[in-house]
């Protein structure tokens, strides 16, 4: 039985401590800022109590709505790829559960967060307010079109695979901004880098194979 079912460790701080060890670290992910933030937010929190159990595995989990929370080694792997410092303004593409928001707030100034699909936003406001984190702001709508409102962003991340990646959100960066997403079919992608340079130019880096759901939007699919 496992400590959260015995409820020696109810925070599940040890699991944290174990999932950081077994699955981030070794996998070459060093930044300390991402490492901490990754210790700190209870992932647990942010699935279905059906799904509580697994919740510190290697493994992606349903949510509801077609949806899934990332492995905790993608997200410890594309925020770091964000390189935030804690002065950033961060937007995120497709909340879910706010587990990646969560995260995020533990590493940048403020983040946006933009989700499709209305249960799961509210779902995500209600835990994030709950655990007490109040540089998140969240909303409903089709986040390939961004928050222009609250634009220009240090950093975007796009957690759902898009077919290219939106000329919208790009224009939303500021110079040297970072912007990370998945792009190619609804299967298999390719995780990008977009860094916008002083003069407007793009840099583009590939930094592995993933797969997500895909990202629904008129700059999606």
């Amino acid at each position: 039985m496992s400590c959260f079912g015995m409820n020696k460790d109810p925070d599940r701080i040890n699991e944290r401590k174990r999932m950081v060890e077994e699955q981030i670290k070794v996998r070459g992910v060093s930044d300390e800022r991402v490492i901490k933030a990754m210790l700190e937010v209870p992932r647990h929190r942010f699935v279905a109590p059906s799904q509580q159990v697994f919740a510190y595995e290697d493994q992606p989990l349903p949510i509801g709505y077609g949806q899934t929370i990332s492995q905790p080694y993608i997200v410890a792997f594309m925020i770091e790829a964000l390189e935030t410092s804690p002065s950033d303004r961060v937007l995120e593409i497709g909340t879910g559960s706010g587990y990646a928001a969560a995260v995020l707030s533990r590493v940048a100034a403020e983040v946006y967060s933009i989700e499709t699909v209305a249960p799961l936003a509210e779902g995500a406001k209600k835990t994030i307010e709950d655990l007490g984190y109040t540089n998140v702001s969240l909303r409903t709508g089709d986040g390939t079109k961004g928050w222009p409102e609250a634009a220009p962003f240090d950093a975007i991340l796009i957690s759902a695979g898009a077919p290219v990646v939106p000329e919208s959100l790009v224009g939303q960066l500021t110079p040297g901004g970072r912007l990370v997403i998945p792009v190619g079919d609804r299967i298999d992608q390719r995780l990008l880098r977009i860094t916008r340079s002083v003069n407007g130019e793009l840099q583009e880096d590939e930094l592995a194979i993933v797969r997500f759901v895909p990202l629904i939007g008129a700059e999606g699919w």
